[in-house]
C-alpha cells in the first residue's frame, strides 16, 4: 500500500514540475531576456551646456557612471494631472516623475509663472541649481520645461533626444504607475529667474527691440498655414496672422527626424539662413504660447549662440490687442521685406 501511495505522490510531483516548467517558459517567451539588458551602460560624459542627450547617456547616469549620478532628477513633462496621464502610468523611464506643464505656466497668457511660484516647483521636485534635470515628454512641452529650468537657473538641463521611444527602442526597461518626487528643503541656490535675459514676455518688449535694433529678428516657429494667416492654429485663438515684422523659422515637425530625434543643428541653421536669419542677428523665437519655439532656442543655446531669446507671450498675447500690427504674408515676402 505504501509503495502504491509513494508511486502516486511521485507521479503528482512529476506532473507539477512539468506544469511549472511550461508556465515559466510561457512567461519567458512573452518577455525575452534580451529586451531588457541587465548590464550597466557607460558612455562618454557631456558638457553642462549640452542639452540634447541620447538614451544611453541617461541610462549611464542611472547606472551611476557619471558625476551627475549623484544628484539628478528625471522628469516626464506633459499637460495634465498625473492620475489622468495614461501614457505615463503605463510606461515611464525608471525613477521619472511626472510634471504637469500647468505648474510652470500661468493660466492667463500661458507665460512662465513668477519666480516665487517656480521656486516652489523646484522645491516640490527636489531641484536646486546644482541638480542635473533630465526631461522628456510626448511633445514640445518637454522642451518648454527644459527652457524654464534653464531660465530659472538650473545649470545642467538635458532633453532626451527621441524621448521615451528612444529609451524603449534601446531595449531599456520601463516602470508603471506613479513615482513621487522627493521634496527638498534646500535653498535653490540663486534668485529665480537667474536668466531673465532669456525672455521677452509681452508684445511691448518685442516692439521695443524692433524699434531700437536693426539686427533684431522675430522668428515664428509655426506652421506655414499659421504664418500666412490661413489659420490661428489654436481653438482658443480666433485671430490669424503674425506680428508685423516676423519672419518664418519653420514648424516643430521640421525640427524632427522620422524617429522623433532632433535634426542636426546645421540643418536648423540652414533653415534660418534661408529666411535671412544668421548668428549675427539678435533673435527672438516665438510660436503660439512658447512650446514649439523652445526647440530652436535650446538648439541655439547648446551651440553657443548668445543673442537668442524666447518671446514667451507669442501670437497669443500679440493678437489680444487690436492695435498691435499684424501681417499675413508668405515667408518669401517676409524675408525680402525684413532682410
Amino acid at each position: 500500500m505504501k509503495g502504491k501511495l509513494l508511486s502516486i505522490f511521485l507521479w503528482i510531483a512529476m506532473i507539477s514540475i512539468f506544469i511549472t516548467g511550461c508556465t515559466s517558459n510561457s512567461v519567458s517567451d512573452s518577455k525575452p531576456e534580451e529586451v531588457i539588458p541587465t548590464e550597466k551602460t557607460s558612455v562618454e560624459p557631456v558638457e553642462k551646456t549640452k542639452v540634447f542627450v541620447p538614451a544611453d547617456w541617461v541610462k549611464s547616469v542611472i547606472d551611476g557612471n557619471h558625476p551627475e549620478s549623484e544628484n539628478y532628477v528625471i522628469i516626464e513633462a506633459s499637460w495634465g494631472d498625473v492620475k489622468d496621464n495614461k501614457d505615463y502610468l503605463a510606461a515611464h523611464i525608471p525613477g521619472a516623475v511626472h510634471l504637469n506643464t500647468d505648474d510652470i505656466e500661468e493660466p492667463t497668457y500661458w507665460n512662465i509663472r513668477t519666480g516665487e511660484e517656480i521656486k516652489k516647483v523646484m522645491a516640490d521636485y527636489g531641484v536646486t541649481k546644482d541638480t542635473t534635470v533630465i526631461v522628456y515628454g510626448p511633445d514640445s512641452g518637454a522642451a518648454r520645461t527644459a527652457f524654464v529650468f534653464l531660465w530659472a537657473g538650473v545649470e545642467n538641463v538635458k532633453l532626451i533626444d527621441g524621448g521615451l521611444d528612444a529609451w524603449t527602442n534601446a531595449g531599456y526597461a520601463t516602470n508603471e504607475g506613479i513615482e513621487n518626487p522627493t521634496v527638498t528643503i534646500e535653498d535653490f541656490g540663486v534668485t529665480i529667474p537667474a536668466h531673465p535675459e532669456y525672455v521677452l514676455s509681452m508684445p511691448e518688449d518685442v516692439k521695443a527691440e524692433m524699434n531700437k535694433n536693426d539686427k533684431f529678428r522675430l522668428v515664428s516657429i509655426r506652421s506655414l498655414e499659421e504664418f500666412e494667416g490661413k489659420t490661428s492654429g489654436y481653438s482658443y485663438i480666433e485671430r490669424a496672422g503674425e506680428p508685423q515684422g516676423a519672419v518664418w523659422g519653420y514648424d516643430e515637425p521640421d525640427y524632427l527626424n522620422e524617429d522623433k530625434t532632433f535634426i542636426d543643428f546645421n540643418e536648423a541653421v540652414a533653415m534660418w539662413n534661408e529666411q535671412g536669419v544668421t548668428k549675427d542677428n539678435e533673435i527672438a523665437f516665438y510660436c503660439g504660447t512658447g512650446w514649439r519655439a523652445s526647440i530652436p532656442w535650446l538648439m541655439a543655446y547648446e551651440n553657443g549662440w548668445k543673442n537668442v531669446k524666447l518671446y514667451d507671450g507669442g501670437w497669443f498675447t500679440w493678437q489680444m490687442d487690436p492695435n498691435n500690427p499684424v501681417q499675413a504674408i508668405t515667408p518669401e515676402e517676409a524675408t525680402a521685406q525684413y532682410k
